[in-house]
């Protein structure tokens, strides 16, 4: 709980749900999150073995990602249904 519960953990774990991704098209889809907090945080999902680097440089889930992902799944529904109505303290200083 403590590694998925690190600023941008989830949201790369989101990302990468449906299918494999290269750093530049991660990076692209993160919105804000800079290239050096991604890299941070791709190496430690890593190291926990949620994800993995492919030869080609892409990222994947790994079994254990996937599950996490399938348990993470009513959040994420959720998150797609109440995005547009649901404020942060983000959304409220734009």
């Amino acid at each position: 709980m403590e590694l998925i519960g690190q600023r941008w953990m989830l949201r790369v774990l989101w990302e990468l749900e449906p299918g494999c991704l290269g750093f530049l098209e991660l990076r692209r889809r993160m919105g804000n999150c800079s290239s050096s907090m991604l890299s941070t945080r791709l190496q430690h999902l890593q190291i926990a073995g949620l994800i993995t680097k492919n030869p080609d440089k892409t990222y994947e889930l790994t079994a254990a990602g996937t599950e996490l992902g399938a348990a993470m799944q009513s959040v994420w529904e959720w998150s797609r249904r109440w995005s547009e109505t649901v404020t942060t303290p983000e959304h409220d200083a734009e």
